[in-house]
């Protein structure tokens, strides 16, 4: 029994050595503020809100990252009625970043709409909604 127990717990401390994510040195990010807006000026939001007027001509999806440890990759996935408008890449540079993407609009992009923010790695950071309107 003892040289089971043992086999089992050498299992355990060997089985990190072999896996797939032990070549992987994942990035540090955090996303401390996210909001879509109806602009942006000197790396700041302007009226942000979750329902725009169609005559506003563009909404922004702004991010701002206060701890990136190493030069990264994110993305901006806009979609529209659940069907992806854009996929929108973006650089995150060290120690701390804030970035934007945004969108013109058409008569056409009434309805509801959201921007999945993800990683490099496709990890899921935040999900805003938000709607076009007359």
């Amino acid at each position: 029994m003892r040289y089971i127990i043992f086999i089992f717990c050498l299992f355990l401390l060997v089985k990190p050595l072999f896996s797939e994510e032990s070549g992987k040195q994942l990035k540090n990010i955090n996303l401390s503020y996210a909001t879509i807006c109806e602009d942006v000026k000197d790396n700041n939001p302007k009226n942000p809100a979750v329902i725009f007027s169609i005559s506003g001509g563009e909404v922004f999806c702004f991010s701002n990252f206060d701890s990136v440890s190493e030069k990264t990759v994110i993305y901006h996935i806009w979609y529209r009625n659940d069907k992806m408008s854009t996929k929108i890449k973006l650089t995150l540079q060290p120690p701390a970043w804030a970035t934007f993407s945004s969108i013109q609009l058409r008569e056409g992009d009434k309805g509801p709409w959201r921007v999945e923010i993800i990683d490099s790695e496709n990890n899921l950071l935040q999900v805003l909604r938000f709607s076009i309107t007359d």
